[in-house]
């Protein structure tokens, strides 16, 4: 499996985000090996979205996604101060959960 963090910080009213932002929500979760995704905002505006797939080929097939490719660019020009991204493999994992 990979795990791909995107780590961001939007301008100030950015313009047009939050409908894309659940566009590519909604898109992602309907591709090849998309496994799951969440997303957190921290005291200081620094967003965190953590998005599983189940293999550098499906995730390939996201980053190369017509529209996604729309969405990276208009972040570029107009919405984010800055993001950086780190995709990694699992190599291990481990889950409990109370009954």
């Amino acid at each position: 499996m990979i795990i791909v963090l995107f780590r961001s910080k939007l301008v100030d009213a950015p313009d047009g985000y939050g409908e894309m932002a659940q566009e590519m929500e909604d898109l992602a979760r309907t591709m090849p090996g998309f496994v799951d995704v969440k997303a957190f905002t921290a005291e200081d505006g620094e967003r965190l979205t953590v998005v599983w797939w189940q293999d550098e080929a499906t995730l390939k097939g996201w980053r190369e996604q017509v529209r996604h490719r729309v969405a990276q660019r208009m972040g570029r020009e107009q919405w984010y101060q800055y993001y950086k991204l780190e995709v990694a493999e699992i190599i291990r994992a481990n889950a409990f959960e109370r009954s």
